[in-house]
């Protein structure tokens, strides 16, 4: 930029020096024509004669004391007397401009170069009419040399000012653009700076100029970035965290099919790896195809997508997934003109990628699979009783209670129904008043050695019958627990009769009770039947049996497990099964110890 403004300066001095030697020659021609139009009016009041050649080329030589050189032409264009040159020796000068201006009109002036001296002159020619005979013209002219000269020296001298002048000015505009160069730079270095994010003001410029003006506009755009970057990072912070603490599984995608983000419950529901995945395409990440498609059908534009999906292998877990499209209008796309103003928004219009909520709805479909098996076990299992009563009644009634050999064996089965309804009734009471927190629980130190004791002794007959080993392991010295002992022993007890009623005969079971340092707990393990590890967690639902045809030759009403599962969770404990088909089950409960 400097070198711009010497080269403008130099061009402005070069145009004064173009103007001022123009002026200047023409102010000398003009006071040089000045002064040979006051000869010729010498001249002319003093005119020569002609018919004399001495006198004549004397009066030529006074007039050319003056400085001027002196000619005298006749009509014709023949030199009569000349103070410079031999008039014998000069050609015609019939064709000069000036003499031919003169003999037409009186007067003449010309500048140009002349062929007898070889020089540039100023030459002004008047036309001196005498008496009697043919007019002659008197021509005046001056020399430009000293013009010449004088512009030279002019120029000599203009030229080292010119220098001076360059040189100050150069030396000041090389201070002032060094220094404009250096706020240059600082406004370049603080671009730099906003840009990777260190918004940190400027400080105040001297003087106040255009670039003073630039560095405040600078700061308050700065300012006002940070405010806005601020604002975006908490709410990203914020839209992050929600995300992040979301138990709904949420995915982002873009439009080439890359996961660009997953909060941690998609994470944990799919068994990825948060950091690893982000950026990948999901094609390499999900394994599931109706995922898969439900993705890319809102990746192409389709609103409103809904649908169920199963996962898992031995564990099954149902979602409800929603994908949404991201609409953003494309960067590169050209501005709108009015004409095309009217089309549908869908046309200028692009999917920038899809949303996808995943929620975990096993537990609900789980509730509504135990609603659904609660209704229909509810029904069976009053239709049977029922039907039987029913049915022998009708029996006893069409004539077989006259028939003494069958009208006991009727009664009999009649009641043994009404006793299984009995107990399924008193079962459903006990589980609805258990389930409304209306379970009455005493609290007192119960000795696990006597509450085990007494159950074994219960369960003795059914193993002896069934020819089914029973052994009690109880360390001994095992502290008392806090409990409700009546409700503890039907826990107990509906495990022991679990274990002898799904063991087959020459099976074994044991029961023991160990204790920790604020827990016991009791173990039943036999050698049964065992249950799948899919159906470990349902056998506690109500109804539920692993084999349903036993339980029920059985009399049991499958609610047992459930009863237990809330008397032990009452107490504060918990209840679990470990178990392996074909190998037989292991349920444990846990209480607190006594004070």
């Amino acid at each position: 930029m400097g070198l711009t403004y010497l080269a403008l300066l130099l061009g402005v001095l070069l145009a004064v020096d173009f103007y001022s030697s123009r002026i200047f020659r023409r102010d000398y021609i003009r006071s040089a024509g000045d002064k040979l139009a006051s000869l010729t009016n010498v001249a002319q009041a003093r005119p020569p004669r002609l018919d004399d050649a001495a006198e004549l080329r004397s009066w030529t030589e006074w007039l050319a004391k003056s400085g001027a050189r002196v000619t005298v032409i006749d009509n014709a264009g023949k030199v009569l007397a000349d103070s410079d040159h031999d008039p014998e020796t000069m050609e015609n000068h019939s064709t000069r401009p000036e003499i031919q201006q003169a003999l037409a009109t009186g007067e003449g002036q010309s500048v140009r170069h002349s062929a007898t001296l070889d020089r540039d002159l100023i030459y002004r020619a008047v036309r001196y009419d005498r008496a009697g005979g043919p007019p002659v013209v008197i021509r005046m002219a001056l020399p430009l040399a000293q013009i010449d000269s004088s512009l030279a020296e002019l120029r000599r001298r203009l030229l080292a000012v010119y220098l001076v002048i360059l040189l100050v000015g150069g030396m000041f505009s090389l201070i002032y653009f060094r220094l404009f160069a250096a706020r240059i730079e600082r406004l370049k270095n603080f671009s730099r700076r906003v840009a990777e994010g260190d918004f940190r003001p400027l400080p105040a410029e001297r003087p106040r100029d255009e670039l003073a003006d630039l560095a405040d506009a600078l700061n308050e755009t700065a300012a006002w970035m940070d405010r806005t970057i601020h604002s975006l990072s908490g709410e990203r912070n914020r839209s992050s965290a929600i995300l992040r603490s979301m138990v709904e599984g949420v995915a982002v995608i873009d439009a080439q099919e890359k996961l660009v983000f997953c909060n941690r419950a998609f994470s944990e529901i799919l068994n990825l790896d948060t950091v690893a995945v982000e950026g990948r395409p999901i094609i390499e990440v999900l394994r599931n195809s109706d995922l898969l498609g439900l993705i890319r059908r809102a990746l192409r534009g389709e609103e409103g997508l809904q649908s169920d999906i199963t996962m898992g292998i031995v564990q099954l877990r149902s979602f409800s997934v929603t994908a949404a499209p991201v609409q953003a209008l494309e960067s590169g796309s050209a501005p709108v003109s009015p004409a095309s103003a009217a089309a549908p928004r869908a046309a200028a219009e692009k999917p920038s990628g899809a949303v996808v909520v995943l929620h975990d709805v096993s537990e609900l479909r789980r509730l509504e699979r135990v609603r659904q098996d609660f209704v229909a076990n509810v029904s069976h299992e009053f239709k049977t009783p029922l039907t039987a009563i029913q049915g022998f009644a009708e029996t006893l009634l069409a004539g077989a209670l006259e028939d003494p050999g069958s009208n006991r064996r009727f009664l009999e089965i009649i009641r043994d129904h009404a006793v299984r309804l009995a107990r399924l009734t008193d079962d459903l009471l006990k589980l609805a008043r258990i389930e409304a927190g209306k379970l009455e629980v005493e609290f007192v130190p119960v000795r696990l050695a006597e509450l085990i004791e007494r159950c074994a002794e219960t369960t003795l007959l059914k193993s002896t019958r069934k020819q089914i080993t029973l052994e009690i392991d109880v360390a001994p010295g095992l502290p008392a627990v806090r409990g409700d002992a009546g409700l503890l022993r039907e826990v107990l007890q509906n495990l022991l009769d679990n274990a002898i009623q799904y063991t087959s005969p020459g099976g074994h079971i044991r029961v023991t009770a160990v204790a920790g340092a604020r827990e016991a707990v009791v173990s039943v393990a036999d050698t049964g039947i065992g249950i799948p590890l899919a159906e470990q967690e349902r056998i506690f639902e109500r109804f539920y049996r692993v084999d349903a045809a036993r339980s029920r030759e059985e009399g049991g009403t499958g609610l047992g497990l459930s009863i237990a599962k809330h008397i032990v969770e009452a107490h504060g404990g918990r209840l679990w099964v470990e178990s392996e088909v074909g190998r037989g089950s292991k349920f444990s409960f846990s209480i607190a110890l006594a004070g």
